[in-house]
């Protein structure tokens, strides 16, 4: 792999209000151990790709993109203790809280990267990844930032290099033009959107835990969608 990092765009917040002193102490104590491997470049400059057969003892690995407080993520990890799942958050409030919920729940088999899931797909083996999450993801509602949301080819594309054939990839959303923007981008990098009826958008997937983003959107009058897609 080439050591030329690409320049890339970053849209959205880092860091947001105040961190808690416990919260603080969470970063400091757990979140190097919880690393899935040298990501940034300033460790992997030949982005050499991440052994994941080790990280995980060869249990199959799912991700999460953009985790938020990380409720379903920590979720996921503890009602499929069988695989492996790598949270990637660029918030770093949304991983410290993510990090206050692994100590609560004790669930071990979570990784977590607290940047740019770009540079994840980088270190990412190639039909690597057995599912993955997309769950309300920033809608950047107006038009001319249309193009900074996930659902790009930018993004679409090397998520589809490193899922495996046949992975699902399941993205939520109340946005209904997110909807209209997945559904074009997503055939067109790769995959299938599986529904077949208006429940399968309409209901929630059967290991579904609200999150407090689709809560907010729930009292405030807005419908969520559930869109089930194949890796071809």
């Amino acid at each position: 792999m080439s050591s030329d990092r690409p320049f890339r765009n970053f849209y959205g917040r880092r860091k947001g209000q105040h961190l808690k002193a416990s919260q603080e102490r969470y970063l400091a104590e757990d979140l190097a151990a919880l690393s899935p491997g040298p990501v940034d470049w300033d460790v992997n400059p030949d982005r050499v790709p991440l052994d994941l057969a080790a990280l995980f003892q060869g249990r199959e690995t799912w991700l999460e993109i953009g985790f938020g407080g990380g409720e379903h993520l920590v979720h996921q990890a503890a009602t499929h203790p069988d695989v492996g799942i790598i949270g990637c958050e660029p918030y770093i409030n949304g991983v410290a809280m993510l990090l206050g919920k692994i100590r609560s729940e004790c669930v071990e088999n979570l990784r977590v990267y607290p940047g740019d899931a770009r540079d994840l797909f980088d270190v990412l083996p190639e039909a690597s990844i057995g599912k993955a999450f997309l769950l309300y993801p920033d809608p950047w509602p107006k038009a001319r930032h249309h193009r900074r949301r996930f659902v790009t080819p930018e993004h679409l594309e090397p998520l589809a290099r490193v899922l495996k054939p046949g992975a699902v990839f399941r993205v939520a959303t109340d946005i209904p033009d997110y909807v209209r923007q997945t559904l074009i981008e997503g055939p067109r990098a790769g995959f299938e959107w599986l529904a077949e009826g208006a429940s399968d958008w309409r209901v929630p997937w059967g290991d579904w835990l609200s999150t407090r983003y689709e809560q907010k959107a729930l009292r405030e009058g807005r419908v969520p969608h559930y869109l089930t897609f194949r890796k071809r």
